[in-house]
């Protein structure tokens, strides 16, 4: 068990730099909270190679992480983002 473990990550990182490091710390067993527009991540798309609908860069690198659709343009949903981050231990 590493000292991160358990520590909840809010992710709002896109393309490459932010989710690579937010993956690592998914995978030393931090939770980490994948915030994606109401289409999806844009990498879901980069394709191929494809596995289902989504592309095989963007399901490994989002693995281990839980995920969340929020509008952030609709006040409810900055609410929830807002209750989120204050619970958090760090923002990506």
């Amino acid at each position: 068990m590493s000292l991160i473990t358990g520590k909840r990550i809010i992710d709002l990182s896109r393309i490459i730099a932010g989710p690579y490091a937010t993956m690592v710390l998914a995978d030393f067993g931090c939770e980490v909270i994948k915030i994606e527009p109401p289409e999806g991540d844009p990498t879901r798309q980069w394709g191929p190679p494809w596995h289902g609908q989504d592309s095989a860069y963007f399901l490994s690198i989002n693995r281990n992480k839980k995920s969340l659709a929020l509008n952030l343009k609709e006040p409810k949903c900055r609410d929830v983002l807002y209750k989120l981050v204050s619970k958090a231990d760090a923002v990506v």
